[in-house]
């Protein structure tokens, strides 16, 4: 794995990190819906489900988790233009950077192991067109 790789993968790591812990300590004590918490805490339990893949490097978890990580980003996004809340806009704000982070690491983590996986494509068309002629 090169340097670019190494850095890609450490964005998205680190920014799934955080925005498990943006979204618990925001539900929680920064800025809930109801004082003393709220339930939608458990927005955060989605973000966990990639978190193993991610960590383990994971081609396939990278892939639909970057997908996936766009309900953050829309979420943080319809919170920061509507709620009253000072606070809550900026932690939407916060949502909506790392939501952005995450996404971009790892379409740029994968894009190499794409170029492989379909150079091999190719090249395994192109065998078995000059076998069948």
């Amino acid at each position: 794995m090169n340097t670019h790789q190494t850095l890609w993968y450490r964005f998205a790591s680190a920014s799934l990190i955080m925005l498990i812990l943006l979204c618990f300590a925001w539900e929680m004590w920064l800025a809930p819906y109801k004082p003393g918490g709220s339930i939608w805490v458990i927005k955060v339990l989605p973000l966990l489900f990639p978190l193993r893949g991610i960590l383990q490097k994971n081609i396939y978890t990278m892939q639909w988790a970057s997908m996936f990580i766009m309900f953050y980003f829309i979420e943080g996004v319809v919170r920061a233009m509507s709620d009253a809340d000072p606070i809550s806009r900026m932690l939407a704000g916060a949502e909506i950077v790392l939501s952005v982070v995450f996404f971009l690491s790892t379409i740029y983590y994968v894009k190499p192991f794409k170029q492989i996986a379909k150079a091999a494509k190719k090249q395994a068309e192109a065998d078995q067109a000059k076998s069948t002629s």
